[in-house]
């Protein structure tokens, strides 16, 4: 007979398999490197977010208070600066900035806000589809489409408390001296101003009133300035003399003034300083 069989003191055998215990030994540090690199690209999101949102509030200040973009949108300051209707003109950086600290003078090279009575007939450039006026918003921040307000650019003849007049014998004159107009010229005008001093009708004499500016386009034919907005006296009207009555309506408020015109940014083959000439020196 076969006796009882004898229980196997042998240890228990198991089945091991090396690399699912690498696997998982390797799982961890993947998941950790996976962790910390989402860290890492939610920090760089973050601080290129502070980054756009700290440079779009200083260009805000900017715009705000130093400098501004600006489109030419007429011919009436050529060739100081391109312009036409309908088509691509310079873009200037209008310095906000030295009327902080000063006024206008003569010569200098302005943007103004046309008062009401310079706006009338004034039509919005802005496209009635929603999508494209917004568009044309944004561009007109950075100074590629032209504001959609009666935004205004000439060049300051006379200021406040100075009489402005021209006669064909005399030419262009302020407080009785002849003005010295290097910037005007002739075949632009299609005029020469030694033929014609006027370049237009005979005016004045205008006195400005305090803190206003009598402003002209050195594009002097092709300019609707302080001479086309000036009051007239029937009787001098009819023996063709212009800008003998109220002087407000000709003149612009020192308020309106946005800023000068200091430097054309655009294109690349127009870079440069607008100058400022003293006419009257």
């Amino acid at each position: 007979m076969t006796g009882p069989s004898e229980p196997d003191d042998s240890p228990e055998r198991t089945i091991e398999n090396p690399d699912l215990e690498h696997r998982a030994d390797a799982a961890e540090p993947d998941a950790e490197a996976e962790q910390e690199s989402g860290k890492k690209k939610r920090g760089a999101l973050r601080e290129f977010a502070i980054l756009v949102s700290i440079a779009l509030v200083l260009y805000y200040v900017m715009l705000t208070f130093i400098a501004q973009p600006y489109l030419i949108p007429s011919e009436s300051m050529e060739p100081t600066l391109h312009g036409c209707n309908g088509c691509v003109g310079d873009r200037i950086m209008v310095d906000k900035l030295s009327y902080r600290f000063g006024s206008p003078q003569p010569g200098d090279v302005i943007v103004f806000k046309g008062p009401p009575n310079w706006s009338i007939g004034y039509q919005s450039i802005r496209s009635d589809n929603t999508a494209i006026r917004y568009l044309q918003n944004a561009l007109s921040f950075i100074g590629f489409v032209p504001p959609d307000e009666n935004d205004l650019v000439k060049r300051v003849i006379a200021v406040g408390g100075q009489t402005v007049q021209c006669r064909a014998d005399t030419g262009l004159t302020v407080d009785g001296e002849r003005l010295d107009e290097p910037y005007l010229d002739p075949t632009t005008m299609m005029a020469d101003p030694a033929v014609y001093p006027c370049l237009g009708p005979e005016f004045g004499p205008v006195t400005v009133p305090e803190n206003r500016l009598w402003v002209m386009g050195d594009n002097r034919t092709h300019s609707a300035d302080s001479r086309t907005h000036c009051a007239n006296l029937p009787a001098d009207a009819q023996r063709g003399l212009m800008c003998t009555g109220d002087p407000t309506p000709g003149t612009i408020p020192v308020d309106n003034v946005i800023g000068k015109a200091q430097f054309i940014a655009w294109p690349p083959g127009r870079w440069g300083g607008v100058d400022t000439v003293n006419p009257q020196t």
